[in-house]
């Protein structure tokens, strides 16, 4: 099967999201959907999408990023499908599971994955070079703890991923959306973290990350507003940087730009 990847895409800077079914033009693509007034709540039986916390921009794919995407694809790529997925069929056992939100190239969720193969990863990025970088380097430290699924991560959530199924969900440097008119496109708001919440297990976790002061005052206000949330946050706000989580390339990018980053982290109760 073809996956949603090996459409023509252009790239947004953070999230990066495909434009057009497989063998469309990156010319002749649909004009992206109009931006309404504001996000509205998302439920089990209700994903309303008419607003995306992206944009779509020109791109380039290695020509070993699209020899992995076509060949590396069907052993390690998972098609969306609106249909709840068996976590346990997927990877072939059950064991803890985390699940990393526009994993960029993918070093992080590969460290990861590396240093815990116990834990089972699926990462989520419609990004198509980052997609095809994390491939290579998963058939080169053949891990087979990680899965990866090419779309929209709102409707991943809300349509495959099974609820309380998840031990972990791991958000790093989403699009901080800067300009005031735009903050209704940022991808941390209630409805987002209701879901992401229900799709926890008692004591999963939500960790988050950005260099964006203004961004990580909303975030940490947003997680703060969900009841069945708790900040692990030893003075209630930001808890130290995580030692096991590399420095990203938007992060080296914000420190070159004197940024400080922001981590969270919240357990459901």
């Amino acid at each position: 099967m073809v996956s949603a990847c090996f459409s023509a895409a252009v790239p947004s800077s953070r999230m990066r999201w495909p434009i057009g079914p497989p063998g469309t033009p990156a010319n002749s693509a649909p004009r992206p959907r109009p931006i309404p007034p504001s996000m509205p709540s998302m439920t089990d039986t209700e994903h309303p999408r008419s607003i995306r916390s992206f944009v779509t921009r020109a791109g380039r794919v290695t020509e070993a990023q699209e020899r992995a995407l076509e060949a590396l694809w069907p052993k390690y790529g998972v098609e969306f499908a609106a249909n709840p997925l068996s976590l346990d069929a997927l990877f072939g056992r059950h064991a803890p599971r985390t699940v990393e939100i526009g994993f960029g190239n993918g070093d992080n969720l590969a460290k990861m994955a590396a240093a815990h193969r116990e834990r089972d990863y699926l990462g989520i990025e419609v990004h198509r070079p980052g997609v095809g970088r994390l491939l290579l380097a998963l058939e080169e430290a053949q891990l087979t703890n990680v899965r990866l699924i090419c779309h929209d991560a709102v409707e991943v959530l809300a349509q495959q991923i099974p609820q309380q199924s998840l031990d972990e969900v791991v958000i790093l440097f989403p699009d901080p959306w800067p300009k005031k008119r735009h903050h209704k496109r940022r991808l941390v708001q209630s409805g987002f973290v209701e879901l992401v919440t229900e799709r926890l297990r008692p004591a999963g976790v939500i960790r988050m990350a950005t260099d964006w002061q203004p961004y990580a005052e909303e975030m940490l206000t947003t997680l703060q507003g969900n009841s069945r949330l708790r900040n692990l946050a030893p003075d209630g706000t930001y808890i130290p940087r995580p030692a096991d989580r590399i420095t990203t390339r938007f992060e080296k990018r914000g420190e070159r730009l004197g940024h400080n980053v922001w981590d969270l982290a919240f357990q459901r109760k």
